[in-house]
C-alpha cells in the first residue's frame, strides 16, 4: 500500500477511543521492523522521523548539526525504506515528520515523500506560534498531507529540543490554536518529559487532556491530542544495559497504565524513542559479548569500540557511524552485518510490539480510511482548511 496521511489514523483513534503508538526510527533496518510487527498484528503503524533524523539519514553523522542538504537527503532516504516496506502490506501507514524545525526542514520532509509533518512552534510567543503552524498547514494541506502542532514546553532533552521546564498547555489556549490554524493535532504539554529520565514516579496531568478534549468537543472542531516524551523506559532495559558495560543512571519513564489511561481521554497519538533506543542498545551490547568474532570485521570493530568509550550512550546513532550505507540504504555487505541488522530489528520489534498491544491496536488497522494523498488535499480544499 502506498503510504496515506495521517489523518485518516487520528480519525480512528477518535471515533474509536484509543491511542496509536507513532514510533521513531533513524535507519532502513528500523523502518523494515516497525512495518513487519505492525503488520503481524494487523495495526496501523505512524513511523516517525525527527528533523534531525533526517539529518542523520542524509548522512550527517554529527546529525545536530546536520544541514538542510542532509535533511533533505535524508527525508528521500527515510520516505523510499517506509514506502518499500509499505508495499509488502496492506495496512495503513503514514510517515511523520517529528519536531520540525522550520518550514524549510517541514518542506524536505514533504518533497522527501512524508505523509505528515510537525511543526514545532512551542518555544515562540503563542501568537507567532499560531502565525508559522498556519503557514505549514496551508503548505502540507494543499498537497494532502497532516499537520501537528505543538503547544506548551516540555522538560528533557531530544535531539534538538531541550527545556529544563515545562509549561503546561493552557486548555483555552489549546482551543485557540486548533481554531486559528486548522491543525489536525497538536502535541500538549501535560506532564511527560523527553528522554530518559521523566522523574521518578512521573504523573501525568490528565485533567488538561480532559479539558481540551470536552472544549473541542463543545466547539465542533476536530483535533487529536498527541503525548510526546512518552517513553515507558523499562527498567529490565536498563539493567540489561548497565549489566553488559553500559552506565545509564536516573531512568524513568511514563508508566503504562497512565498512558493506556490518557488514550481513553483525548490523547490520540503517543510518541515513543527512548524505549526503542534502550532495547537496540541492550541487543548491540548482548550480540558483541555473544559472538566476539564481529570484531574481526573492521567497520563492526569501530562499532564495538564506540559502545565500549561511551557507556553512558543508549542512542544507537552514536554507535553506528561506522555502517552508515547499511543505516542509509539497507545495503549488508557481508553476514557479520546482517547479525547486528537482525539484532537491530529484534530490539525494535520487542518494544514496538509490546506497546501495539499494551495500546490496544491490534487489529485496527481496518478501521482506518485508505486515503491518498491526492483524495486527502482535494477534502481540505472543500471543507477550507
Amino acid at each position: 500500500m502506498p503510504l496515506i496521511p495521517l489523518r485518516p489514523l487520528l480519525e480512528a483513534t477518535d471515533r474509536y477511543g484509543y491511542a496509536q503508538g507513532a514510533f521513531n526510527v533513524n535507519m532502513v533496518a528500523q523502518a523494515q521492523a516497525v512495518v513487519q510487527i505492525h503488520d503481524l498484528f494487523r495495526s496501523p503503524a505512524i513511523l516517525q522521523g525527527a528533523d534531525l533524523a533526517n539529518g542523520f539519514m542524509g548522512g550527517c553523522t554529527d546529525f545536530l548539526h546536520a544541514t538542510l542538504e542532509d535533511k533533505q537527503k535524508g527525508a528521500v532516504n527515510i520516505a523510499k525504506a517506509v514506502q518499500a516496506a509499505a508495499a509488502t502490506t496492506s495496512i495503513p501507514i503514514a510517515l511523520h515528520l517529528d519536531h520540525g524545525k522550520d518550514i524549510e526542514s517541514v518542506k524536505a520532509a514533504i518533497d522527501g515523500g512524508y505523509s505528515s509533518v510537525m511543526i514545532d512552534g512551542s518555544s515562540l510567543p503563542l501568537e507567532q506560534n499560531i502565525a508559522l503552524t498556519r503557514e505549514v498547514v496551508k503548505l502540507a494541506h494543499a498537497v494532502g498531507v497532516t499537520v501537528e502542532g505543538e503547544l506548551g514546553v516540555l522538560s528533557g532533552v531530544e535531539d534538538h529540543v531541550f527545556s529544563e521546564h515545562s509549561t503546561y498547555t493552557h486548555p483555552l489556549d489549546a482551543i485557540r490554536f486548533f481554531r486559528e490554524t486548522k491543525v489536525d493535532a497538536l502535541a500538549i504539554s501535560y506532564g511527560t518529559m523527553h528522554g530518559a529520565n521523566k522523574g521518578k514516579d512521573a504523573r501525568v496531568r490528565k485533567e488538561i487532556a480532559i479539558a481540551i478534549k470536552e472544549c473541542l468537543r463543545h466547539e465542533g472542531i476536530f483535533g487529536v491530542l498527541v503525548s510526546h516524551g512518552s517513553s515507558t523506559v523499562p527498567a529490565y532495559l536498563v539493567d540489561a544495559i548497565n549489566t553488559l558495560g553500559g552506565n545509564i543512571t536516573n531512568a524513568y519513564g511514563i508508566s503504562l497504565e497512565q498512558l493506556k489511561e490518557v488514550g481513553k481521554l483525548g490523547i490520540g497519538k503517543i510518541n515513543v524513542d527512548t524505549d526503542i533506543r534502550l532495547a537496540v542498545t541492550r541487543n548491540l551490547r548482548e550480540l558483541f559479548l555473544l559472538k566476539p568474532e564481529l570484531t574481526e570485521d573492521p567497520r563492526l570493530n569501530r562499532m564495538y569500540q564506540l559502545l565500549k568509550a561511551k557507556p553512558e550512550a543508549f542512542d544507537p546513532r552514536v554507535f553506528l557511524p561506522p555502517i552508515m550505507d547499511t543505516v542509509m540504504y539497507g545495503t549488508i555487505p557481508n553476514q557479520a552485518t546482517d547479525l547486528v541488522v537482525n539484532a537491530v530489528k529484534q530490539g525494535v520489534m520487542e518494544m514496538v510490539g509490546t506497546l501495539i498491544v499494551e495500546f490496544g491496536c491490534v487489529g485496527k488497522a481496518p478501521l482506518v480510511e485508505q486515503v491518498t494523498l491526492e483524495q486527502m488535499a482535494d477534502r481540505y480544499r472543500k471543507e477550507g482548511i
